[in-house]
């Protein structure tokens, strides 16, 4: 992959990437890095080209499959919620889809280890993130529902679906002083994102924002 096609043009390019910066910022993400990150992040390369127009609007887009990518606003509140709440050395991700999420994670994370159920978005983003040069990141094609016990325990887990309630196995592969982010509810009803902190065999959660997510759903396919 070559540096223009990462730099982007048009309404992929620098520009227009900075202005997404700018409205996050003004909806209170304040993390210096965090924004850096967002900003040096080539979203267009994560969606379909004929998408590729919209990358930089903050909106969730379809990835196929019935999936989405996250939008911006959402990412990076809860990549800066992780960052400055704790260690994020090694950081479990529930729900690789396209690896945009994952991405952002790598450039501030010592190793991520992200988890997708579908075949189809698994095997594109693996192509997707060693054409960014990004190697410090572990793919897994599984059911989320069940983490990644071989690696755990983890300093910080990100969850991009929203289960009808927090998965048990996640709460157990969280490190003592761990932390999770994760969205919680039906897709018919209100959705919650919270931050679950671990204390020894005792889990804090906090209530954030409201979300829209797409469901966690159990097994895989193939």
């Amino acid at each position: 992959m070559n540096a223009s096609q990462v730099s982007g043009i048009g309404m992929t390019s620098q520009r227009t990437r900075s202005r997404l910066v700018q409205w996050l910022m003004d909806e209170g993400v304040q993390n210096q890095n965090v924004l850096k990150i967002m900003e040096e992040t080539p979203r267009h390369l994560f969606i379909d080209e004929g998408l590729s127009h919209r990358a930089y609007e903050n909106t969730a887009l379809p990835i196929g499959d019935g999936q989405t990518i996250s939008q911006p606003y959402t990412v990076a509140r809860m990549t800066e919620i992780l960052l400055e709440t704790g260690s994020c050395d090694k950081v479990l991700e529930i729900g690789t889809g396209c690896g945009y999420q994952t991405a952002v994670l790598a450039k501030t994370c010592k190793t991520v280890f992200s988890v997708e159920r579908i075949r189809n978005l698994h095997i594109k983003a693996r192509k997707t993130l060693a054409n960014l040069n990004l190697h410090n990141i572990q793919l897994l094609f599984a059911d989320g529902f069940n983490g990644w016990q071989q690696n755990a325990p983890f300093d910080a887990i990100i969850v991009t679906a929203a289960p009808a309630q927090i998965p048990e196995k996640l709460l157990l592969q969280m490190a003592d002083g761990g932390r999770m982010i994760i969205p919680v509810g039906t897709q018919e009803a209100e959705q919650e994102l919270y931050l679950v902190e671990r204390q020894g065999d005792k889990f804090r959660k906090t209530f954030v924002e409201k979300v829209k997510f797409v469901p966690l759903v159990g097994g895989v396919a193939r």
